[in-house]
């Protein structure tokens, strides 16, 4: 729920409102909309091959699978590496976000989720230093390739916007992609994705908030066809999706 009073924005989480002023707002709705360039249409998270095999078959399937991912999988364990990774970045702890990094990349279960966490990264910073670059960025600090949700708490924390919000859109452009890449698997009507979308709602708030306090130690989960389904899907002869 928003909530927009002059040039001041509060995003309602719970019962606690956070304060963001506009153009907070602005860079959010730019940086996590389908339209920034990082490539977030080919990557469907190891989907594909669940739909190939029937183990995702309609909006229901579609929407247990979402759950599942949010509260036990790889949304859940990128939403604990977006938040300390935004607090590193907030600190000025270059060092610890650059360790964040290397565990977020070695997280990867298999080779085209490697390539789904960095490719994104990589291209987020790329755009986002071309077109809203922060003060105090090293581009330096991590020279390698970079873990999506590293790379936008990092560039979210060097504009000043808050974990809170940052955190869950992160979070809710995760589902919304995932939902977008089922429409166009199962297929789906545009209507059954929003359908999806709007009963996540809740998932995905307490996914974020979750996040918000949850330590390093609480990575992991146990999401473990979805973990197969990313590996199988590297040798599926027909597919559309580059994970």
């Amino acid at each position: 729920m928003a909530m927009i009073t002059g040039m001041t924005t509060g995003i309602t989480m719970g019962m606690e409102a956070i304060p963001m002023d506009s153009g907070s707002l602005y860079r959010l709705l730019a940086w996590l909309s389908p339209g920034y360039p990082v490539g977030a249409f080919a990557y469907s998270h190891g989907l594909e091959w669940a739909v190939e095999t029937g183990a995702v078959a309609d909006r229901a399937g579609l929407e247990r699978w979402l759950r599942d991912l949010l509260a036990h999988g790889g949304a859940w364990s990128d939403a604990v590496l977006f938040a300390r990774s935004h607090d590193a970045a907030a600190a000025g702890d270059g060092a610890a976000l650059a360790e964040i990094n290397d565990l977020a990349v070695a997280l990867s279960p298999s080779s085209e989720r490697r390539l789904e966490t960095t490719a994104q990264g990589n291209a987020f910073l790329l755009a986002t230093r071309a077109s809203w670059p922060w003060d105090d960025d090293d581009t330096d600090l991590i020279p390698g390739d970079c873990a999506y949700p590293v790379a936008v708490a990092w560039a979210a924390a060097g504009h000043g916007l808050p974990l809170e919000a940052a955190l869950h859109a992160y979070v809710h452009a995760v589902a919304a992609n995932l939902i977008s890449a089922g429409v166009r698997l199962i297929p789906l009507g545009q209507t059954d994705g929003q359908r999806v979308l709007a009963a996540l709602e809740d998932a995905v708030a307490r996914t974020a908030t979750a996040a918000q306090t949850a330590d390093l130690a609480a990575l992991g989960g146990c999401a473990f066809l979805a973990d197969v389904a990313a590996m199988r899907h590297e040798t599926q002869y027909t597919r559309l999706f580059r994970s």
